[in-house]
């Protein structure tokens, strides 16, 4: 496997290395090791649609684009009032 070299702040990269060393690991295990852990943009669409359609299969709830706006809206408002935003 070949390496690639990331720019990124000192700091982030010192912070890093901290967590990565508190799990035993190097900076460039526990990158990698993250990399494998995270979803991209295109995978974690295709993963709510197969949750979409999973729930509308089992429960019959199909959200029109507007209801779920709406609902995302009412979410994000309860967030930010949980976490007192």
């Amino acid at each position: 496997m070949a390496d690639a070299n990331v720019r990124m702040p000192e700091e982030a990269k010192e912070r890093l290395a901290a967590i990565a060393a508190g799990e035993g690991l190097s900076l460039r295990a526990y990158l990698a090791r993250l990399a494998d852990t995270l979803l991209t943009p295109q995978e974690r669409a295709e993963q709510a649609e197969k949750a979409r359609a999973a729930l509308h299969q089992w429960t019959g709830y199909d959200p029109s684009p507007d209801e779920e706006q709406s609902l995302d809206e009412e979410l994000d408002r309860r967030l930010a009032r949980a976490v007192g935003r």
